[in-house]
């Protein structure tokens, strides 16, 4: 009888807020593959703790960060070898599990980091067309980090950075399952709310919108998936992606139109002379392109069907 292989020198790092949906999967996927589970909590009141605490998991409270910053602090926590970063609504599918013991077993020195394919799973499938594919960087040397390894980005689009020269990104095969759709009705509810703090970054970052952006960007999202990513090829699965990704960046256009207007009006305040509230925990849900996006924190699920690093 095959004796169990021995976890490696790897530590996995996970956001979270309320997530007891998904967790479970997120955390039966690595059992017995990492020798470490860090996970950096922002105030869950369901069953999240617990089913850590089950798992093994070292838990740290903190307050939300916002996406890139609360990713990097777990990062930071890690203390193995190697560090691979998901969210709390992604599992490990098998044959990813069996590339990252191969790559970690051989332990190339010339290689600093993994790429993987992160892929939506809705209703008992893979969405194999749609948001595909969507290369993220997860798996890194802990101890490029943060000087060479770094989350960046603009919230709520993170993605897990290394700088050039510092050696060979890898390639992995297999997936990294994506649980963000428990259906469309609340995946579009959930993109109103990434949507508002997307738009509020943009405009942080001197970013605006335009009529033409209004008219043009969303059926270009919609285009995109159905013919460049062939998603009518997911079915009925692969249109309402394709929907999604069009509404997504209609709302965050509409958004960043209003508060463009707003400025160029001195009128930046909601009516009552105070800014508008955008929420600060996302709303773990994906924005227009999973590939673009990175959940964070939200009852229900973390995460977007990245596009985050």
């Amino acid at each position: 009888m095959p004796q169990p292989e021995s976890p490696l020198p790897l530590s996995v790092a996970i956001v979270c807020k309320n997530n007891e949906q998904t967790i479970g999967r997120t955390l039966d996927s690595v059992k017995g593959l990492a020798a470490e589970i860090v996970a950096v909590d922002s105030g869950s009141t369901d069953s999240t703790i617990p089913m850590l605490e089950e798992a093994g998991a070292r838990i740290v409270r903190s307050e939300w960060l916002g996406h890139i910053k609360t990713k990097q602090k777990a990062l930071e926590l890690c203390t193995q070898p190697w560090a691979l970063s998901i969210d709390s609504d992604e599992s490990v599918e098998p044959e990813l599990a069996a590339s990252i013991r191969k790559a970690l077993t051989e332990n190339d020195p010339g290689v600093v980091a993994c790429r993987v394919n992160r892929k939506v799973w809705y209703l008992g499938r893979f969405l194999n067309h749609a948001w595909q594919p969507e290369w993220r960087t997860r798996l890194v040397r802990r101890e490029l980090t943060p000087g060479k390894v770094r989350w960046g980005g603009v919230d709520p689009h993170d993605k897990l950075m290394v700088d050039p020269g510092a050696g060979r990104v890898l390639d992995l095969e297999g997936a990294l399952r994506h649980d963000t759709i428990a259906d469309f009705a609340s995946f579009l509810e959930a993109q109103v709310r990434l949507s508002r703090v997307s738009a509020s970054s943009l405009r942080e970052a001197g970013r605006g919108s335009s009529a033409w952006k209004l008219m043009t960007s969303p059926p270009g999202a919609f285009l995109k998936q159905m013919v460049l990513k062939s998603a009518w090829r997911d079915g009925w699965r692969g249109w309402c992606a394709a929907g999604s990704a069009a509404a997504a960046t209609l709302m965050k256009q509409i958004i960043l139109l209003d508060l463009q207007g707003r400025r160029s009006e001195g009128r930046e305040g909601d009516g009552r002379g105070e800014p508008p509230r955008f929420p600060t925990d996302g709303g773990a849900r994906p924005d227009s392109e999973p590939g673009d996006t990175v959940p964070g924190p939200g009852k229900g699920g973390s995460g977007s069907p990245a596009r985050s690093a």
